[in-house]
């Protein structure tokens, strides 16, 4: 029998540090994000988020006519088939976790994807491209339900974050919110092997199919470690209350060893890129609405955090108070996340199928050794 190699040196909690997987979807350099060699900042400030799912898909821009295919597409999906507005109907909604919902509806699409057995990938492409378009479409649904509100069908013509916005609101978004959500989506778009990602690859390495994988994605977004940080972080700072508060709040919470939501990464240890965009968006939107002091409080926690512990905050931080501002209710928060980053959760899917090894850790054990049974009659 062959040697079974087991690195035990290799072992490290939450993997921090192990390369998993070759990837040429995203990566992280120091404090450098990219998306297939671009880097975040260049993203957010000159492409849309169509653009950036084009080219997490397939490694390149696309051209005016690709991108006003994808577009075409992408809003062609969004229209739910009525056999899923039924199922968002029937579920108990108003008593629903949001992420639980859209976990369950996103489950079931796949009973009615004509796709569903193959994974081929053109095939797998048509699913993405549906998946991309339903999420958002169940997400703004959702919460239409649960307020007792009709469902708002997609306006032909516009992108994505304008539809999402348009679905949930029932109201045309002006210019200014319709980019500021767009560059929103493209920050969170994808983040080389991510919680979710490695999720959604693990799933994708036994070759079920590519439903079932963005299922074990949502599931892991769920989480707030992960996805549920930025809900978190605004109920942090609705608690804290004002801005003189926050000194003794954060004091206190280190005193506590308490997790202080929003802050550090596993990572980044010189910055999140994308939370410096962020951050002048909270700025801005925060002084729009006249909440600007949950930015001040923001900004506040942020330099006590970085003094006190050298910890610099996460996209997550600023995030919180930038849906806030634009209207969202806090606990789609970690939704809207899903409704961005299925394009990098379809990325990596697809890139998983191709080049395909089923994930198949060791664990180093260290429980009890020597151990022998006794009958049941003399335990």
């Amino acid at each position: 029998m062959a040697e079974v190699k087991v690195y035990e040196d290799a072992i490290d909690k939450g993997l921090e540090g192990i390369v998993a997987c070759t990837t040429k979807i995203s990566s992280i350099q120091g404090n450098t994000l990219t998306y297939r060699g671009y880097t975040i900042e260049d993203l957010a400030a000159n492409s849309t988020f169509e653009e950036v799912v084009f080219l997490l898909w397939n490694d390149r821009l696309p051209n005016k006519s690709e991108l006003e295919t994808l577009k075409k597409d992408l809003n062609t999906n969004m229209k739910l088939s009525g056999e899923t507005v039924s199922l968002m109907k029937a579920l108990p909604a108003k008593k629903a976790i949001p992420m639980d919902f859209l976990r369950t509806v996103v489950s079931s699409l796949s009973m009615t994807d004509a796709d569903v057995a193959d994974n081929s990938e053109p095939a797998n492409m048509r699913k993405a491209l549906r998946l991309t378009g339903q999420i958002c479409s169940i997400v703004a649904g959702f919460d239409r339900i649960r307020n007792g509100q009709p469902l708002v069908e997609p306006k032909s013509g516009q992108g994505l974050g304008w539809n999402f916005v348009y679905m949930l609101t029932g109201k045309e978004p002006d210019a200014e919110l319709a980019k500021n959500f767009d560059t929103c989506l493209v920050l969170h778009a994808d983040h080389e092997i991510n919680c979710s990602a490695f999720s959604a690859r693990v799933t994708t390495s036994s070759l079920s199919d590519i439903h079932s994988a963005v299922t074990s994605a949502i599931g892991t977004l769920k989480g707030p470690l992960h996805g549920g940080a930025n809900e978190q972080v605004l109920r942090m700072l609705q608690k804290i209350g004002d801005l003189e508060a926050c000194e003794e709040f954060i004091t206190q919470a280190l005193a506590d060893k308490a997790k202080v939501m929003g802050i550090g990464h596993r990572v980044y240890k010189d910055g999140d890129p994308r939370a410096k965009i962020l951050r002048q968006m909270s700025d801005k939107l925060t002084a729009k609405v006249g909440k600007h002091v949950l930015y001040e409080m923001s900004a506040k926690i942020d330099d006590i955090m970085q003094e006190k512990k050298g910890l610099m905050p996460n996209v997550d931080f600023y995030s919180a108070t930038v849906y806030h501002s634009m209207g969202f209710p806090t606990d789609i928060f970690t939704p809207i996340f899903a409704v961005s980053r299925i394009a990098g959760w379809c990325a990596h899917i697809m890139e998983q199928y191709p080049n395909n090894r089923i994930y198949r850790p060791r664990g180093k054990y260290a429980g009890k050794t020597g151990q022998k049974f006794t009958p049941l009659a003399s335990r």
